[in-house]
């Protein structure tokens, strides 16, 4: 009679189990064939409780769904080439700015496409051995944060350059590590995301135009906000109604970027102060919907308290 506590297929398995164990025992080396069979038994036993416990099937991947799954991982490793290719244009005797911010552009492409790809292969459950996570954190980390900040220390954009940028990557280190950096439920980064690229791209910009003064307060403050609890929002993430505004605003923005990537980083004033309106828009919108998430959570968790009698 079949045991209704243990799921069918595993009662199935551990009766095949035992049966072999079973006939095993009755072999011609009595002692050897009981030994296997207690732990046959064992096995099944263990197996039993695994299924029961609701452990997930093993998947049937086939070929191309690996080579798909696996091909994705690659594409995110990808990057780490852009990364070195900039790295090594920064360690030239006269870098080229220009020619290391497309380097880095190219690898933002890259990170913006392999998310919705490796969900399209279900990256998962054909190449579960891989953390693609571990890849994009570690090639983010090189170009959004170690490379921007050792092309602003190698042009001397800023003063005090490797104090500032060193501290800006030691800050970053622990916003990568941080588990709770990424609210995703709720579209919030948690600390300021770590978008030294783009700090650094204003930051030869306004070297140029008005020397290393502005540089050096920005990446001062926002290595700072790196690590203090403020949120700041999560683009392809944000709250409704500002996900669609936050989203058009970032495709104009990105226009503009082009536009100041053509003639970099000789930029016209006008068409600078034109582009920061979108990190203003960000920046304060970030704080506004903190503020209010906030205080609507303490409310909620107020009225949820009994009354005191």
């Amino acid at each position: 009679m079949n045991d209704p506590s243990r799921p069918p297929d595993a009662g199935r398995a551990a009766d095949a189990v035992l049966a072999r164990a079973n006939a095993d025992a009755s072999a011609a080396d009595p002692d050897a064939a009981a030994a296997a069979a207690a732990a046959a038994r064992h096995a099944a036993a263990h197996a039993v409780g695994l299924a029961a416990h609701g452990a997930p099937a093993v998947v049937t991947s086939t070929a191309l769904q690996r080579v798909l799954a696996y091909g994705v991982h690659v594409f995110t490793a990808s990057g780490v080439i852009f990364a070195f290719l900039a790295a090594a244009e920064v360690c030239r005797g006269t870098p080229r700015p220009k020619l290391v911010f497309l380097y880095l552009a190219i690898q933002v492409l890259i990170d913006s496409l392999d998310g919705p790809m490796a969900r399209a292969v279900q990256i998962k459950l054909h190449a579960p051995r891989i953390d693609g996570r571990t890849i994009d954190d570690l090639v983010d980390y090189l170009t959004y944060t170690f490379v921007p900040l050792l092309l602003v220390w190698r042009m001397e954009w800023v003063a005090g350059g490797a104090v500032l940028a060193a501290a800006a990557m030691v800050a970053s280190l622990f916003g990568f590590a941080n588990t709770g950096a990424k609210d995703e439920q709720g579209g919030f980064f948690l600390g300021f995301p770590s978008y030294w690229n783009i700090v650094a791209f204003y930051c030869g910009i306004w070297h140029a135009l008005y020397g290393p003064g502005p540089g050096t307060v920005v990446i001062a403050a926002l290595a700072l906000l790196t690590v203090l609890p403020v949120r700041f929002i999560y683009p392809n993430l944000a709250p409704r109604p500002w996900k669609l505004p936050t989203m058009i605003g970032a495709a104009l923005w990105l226009v503009l970027m082009a536009w100041m990537w053509l003639d970099y980083p000789r930029v016209r004033p006008w068409l600078m102060w034109l582009s920061l309106t979108y990190p203003a828009m960000y920046i304060l919108l970030s704080a506004s919907l903190d503020v209010t998430t906030r205080r609507d959570a303490a409310r909620s968790t107020a009225a949820a308290r009994p009354p005191v009698s």
